[in-house]
């Protein structure tokens, strides 16, 4: 493939995250969200009750930055912060049942997006796709996997 080529498959993934940034925007917004606290609902849906350390880790903020994160979602009534039952140095965090309404509306969204995005696409191909992402996320690095 000419370098030509590759710049038009790059500017159809560029496309896509376009196409991709708008409908996660329309969702947040529509929760009332940001990203980072999107991405700490995200991880409290799939993770369940979290030390807050760990989701410091999973978002690469700060013990700091997670902190006023966290403060922000309880204030909006999306989780509660409470003392580990056995880390009495950590704290854990919890979804409220608001906050797993929206963690269930995220995956919801998600499906639905993953069968709008690939539900026509022969299996073969889609194969294919997925092969190659995982190819070019590879050569991007771990930090973007």
């Amino acid at each position: 493939m000419t370098l030509q080529g590759w710049e038009a498959s790059l500017d159809r993934v560029l496309a896509l995250t376009v196409v991709l940034g708008q409908d996660m925007a329309a969702q947040l917004e529509r929760d009332g969200l940001n990203d980072s606290r999107a991405h700490i609902i995200w991880e409290l849906g799939h993770r369940g009750a979290s030390k807050q350390a760990a989701l410091a880790t999973a978002l690469g903020v700060t013990p700091r930055a997670i902190t006023s994160l966290v403060d922000a979602l309880v204030s909006h009534g999306l989780v509660t912060r409470e003392p580990h039952p056995s880390d009495r140095r950590a704290t854990l965090v919890t979804l409220t049942d608001r906050g797993e309404e929206v963690a269930h509306s995220f995956r919801v969204g998600h499906q639905e997006l993953a069968r709008r995005l690939f539900g026509d696409v022969p299996a073969g191909q889609l194969k294919t796709f997925d092969a190659v992402l995982e190819h070019v996320l590879d050569r991007l690095g771990p930090a973007h996997t």
